[in-house]
């Protein structure tokens, strides 16, 4: 018994339905140029409501507890500048992969008089999809929560409640960097926070009546803390900011070590020009093999510019026709067949 290698499952016809065009039938209303895309799962929307949730969760907890009552003017601005910058590019940058075509197949469109427009060669094959009913260009993989073809699919990501694929991948790369660095300057201040308020401010509030009489601080004082004292710590009761802290701090570091271990998982997928589906998949590589700066250059466009680390700039990737790569010369012993293949 002859085993088959797995990268060959894709080109195995599991139904024979599945080889006949007339079967599928383009959507009688396709969607106008320019419509934006959004993918109506539940669970997608309530991640990434949930992202937005705890960044501006961070957002008031760094601005109201730590910046502004500060008195050191100069550190509040500056950081103040830094973190809302990187929380705006962190948030549309999860608006950008969230809201931007990830590379759709078009549905629908293994039609009989699709195929006969390819004018197939003796020996070309294409694939088709039997889920979405569309020929599949290569690398292209089945998303059954998107329910398409997405080329250069990566993996679903219900934090930005899409797939991860050939034209928004940029925009994933950057979300995960911008959240990492988010996440490592709040920890950095809320550490200098607790160092300087447990010292200046807080003690104060632990006084019993004894050590209040001999500091000359009267109960009037130590009820309001924050008023009397040399430097402010924060608006809320010592008690409310620690716990306000406290979670900030287990959301920055459930963040960081997260979107840290993602964002080396994308660099490195980009690097080796190879997605985290054909890596599980071990499938066999089809493709041309390319330097690694030639492949950064491919994601986030060319020339290497300030434009790579802005969400706003779309990469001018220089792609070829998506159905090109469809039709390549694949020699196989069947002459001139569209055949169906097994999706992801």
């Amino acid at each position: 018994m002859m085993l088959i290698p797995t990268h060959h499952f894709r080109d195995i016809e599991r139904k024979p339905e599945y080889l006949q065009p007339e079967k599928c039938v383009p959507p009688p209303y396709p969607g106008p140029v320019g419509t934006m895309w959004f993918i109506r799962d539940g669970c997608g929307i309530a991640c990434a409501i949930v992202t937005w949730f705890l960044v501006l969760y961070a957002e008031f907890v760094v601005l109201f507890v730590m910046l502004i009552p500060s008195r050191d003017y100069v550190y509040s601005i500056i950081n103040g500048i830094v973190f809302n910058l990187l929380a705006f590019l962190a948030l549309a940058s999860h608006c950008r992969a969230m809201l931007t075509d990830p590379g759709a197949v078009p549905k629908g469109n293994a039609t009989k008089e699709f195929i006969e427009s390819l004018q197939l060669k003796p020996g070309q094959v294409v694939y088709k999809c039997p889920k979405c009913c569309s020929i599949k260009p290569d690398r292209a993989h089945h998303c059954s929560v998107c329910k398409r073809c997405i080329r250069k699919m990566d993996h679903h990501c219900p934090w930005v409640n899409n797939c991860v694929g050939e034209n928004n991948q940029k925009y994933f790369v950057l979300f995960t960097m911008y959240i990492a660095l988010i996440s490592l300057h709040a920890l950095i201040m809320v550490g200098f926070h607790f160092l300087h308020c447990f010292e200046e401010d807080w003690t104060t509030y632990g006084l019993n009546r004894e050590e209040m009489a001999e500091a000359g601080i009267s109960l009037h004082e130590k009820m309001q803390p924050l008023n009397v004292s040399s430097t402010e710590c924060s608006s809320f009761s010592p008690p409310t900011t620690v716990i306000l802290l406290i979670l900030l701090c287990f959301e920055g570091l459930l963040f960081l070590i997260f979107t840290s271990v993602m964002f080396g998982t994308q660099v490195h997928s980009i690097c080796t020009d190879e997605t985290g589906i054909e890596q599980l998949k071990k499938e066999e590589r089809r493709w041309a093999k390319k330097t690694k700066w030639m492949n950064m250059k491919a994601v986030f466009g060319h020339p290497f510019s300030l434009g790579w680390a802005s969400p706003f700039a779309t990469p001018d990737q220089g792609k070829a026709d998506p159905y090109q790569a469809s039709s390549a010369s694949n020699e196989r012993t069947s002459p001139g067949s569209a055949r169906g293949a097994g999706s992801q």
